[in-house]
């Protein structure tokens, strides 16, 4: 008999096998599992530090060279990540459902910030929009796709 969480690793080492090719060096396609592996752990708090030490690692470095300067093209992950969901979770009754999200910001040097109205807030302020992308069906839910809102200038 199959327990639950060796469904998800076998799930999981099956993403990561089509993952893997993103990366084109040993190290950040095993950083990449181990990194997966962080965020479905119950760390408490799921940032570099944290996410490094459950890893093994001394420091966030390794952690944040995957996310900030590993060559990977995100796109293609996308694609991928929608081709497993569609295989794994598609069903003739699924829906698609959009989504826009408002993340409030201070300043003004993150892309696409501005003083517009988020629905997040409920009022103009200073903030991103984003919108998501997601499949629901009887199998399960999964985020498919996303888009920064880049107001014109």
């Amino acid at each position: 008999m199959h327990s639950p969480t060796n469904a998800w690793e076998q799930a999981l080492l099956s993403l990561h096998t089509r993952l893997a090719p993103l990366f084109h060096h040993p190290g950040p396609q095993q950083r990449s599992l181990a990194y997966l592996r962080g965020l479905l752990s119950d760390v408490e708090r799921k940032n570099g530090w944290q996410l490094a030490e459950w890893i093994g690692e001394r420091t966030p470095d390794g952690v944040q060279h995957l996310l900030e300067r590993a060559h990977w093209d995100v796109d293609v992950a996308r694609d991928i990540l929608r081709d497993y969901v569609t295989e794994h979770l598609g069903d003739e009754q699924g829906v698609l459902i959009v989504d826009e999200t408002g993340f409030i910001k201070k300043g003004t040097h993150s892309a696409g910030v501005q003083r517009q109205y988020s629905g997040t807030a409920g009022r103009v302020e200073n903030s991103q929009i984003g919108v998501f992308l997601c499949y629901a069906g009887q199998g399960g839910h999964a985020f498919i796709d996303r888009a920064l809102y880049l107001p014109k200038p």
